[in-house]
């Protein structure tokens, strides 16, 4: 089994600053990328940010020059660096990753997609 658990949501004024967290654990053998997504009421889920294995780097447009994802490999651990943080951005926000769990599975191109429970950052005065 692999998990995702998210950490570091919470509510801030506008014009702040959170850093999310999320880590990877379980059965895990290489992972292929790791992202956010976020989902507001009544809204789809949609495209925060993602980073490769690579180092290769996406934004949504709602978040880019905003917002920085970076990654730690050793740890299995993705982070979200949020500045300037509008209302907008309120959502839950969800962890993401294309895990390979086995040398097999690396090799054949197999990987699972997995998500974490999500964490709630609501920015409001």
């Amino acid at each position: 089994q692999v998990q995702l658990v998210e950490s570091g949501g919470g509510l801030v004024q506008p014009g702040g600053s959170l850093r999310l967290s999320c880590a990877a654990s379980g059965s895990i053998f290489s992972i292929a990328a790791m992202g956010w997504y976020r989902q507001a009421p009544g809204t789809q889920r949609e495209l925060v940010a993602g980073i490769t294995s690579g180092g290769s780097k996406a934004y949504g447009d709602p978040v880019k020059g905003r917002f920085t994802i970076s990654r730690e490999i050793g740890k299995n651990t993705v982070y979200l660096q949020m500045n300037s943080l509008k209302p907008e951005d309120t959502a839950v926000y969800y962890c993401n990753a294309d895990i390979y769990r086995d040398r097999e599975g690396y090799e054949l191109g197999y990987k699972g997609n997995y998500w974490g429970q999500g964490t709630q950052v609501t920015v409001s005065s």
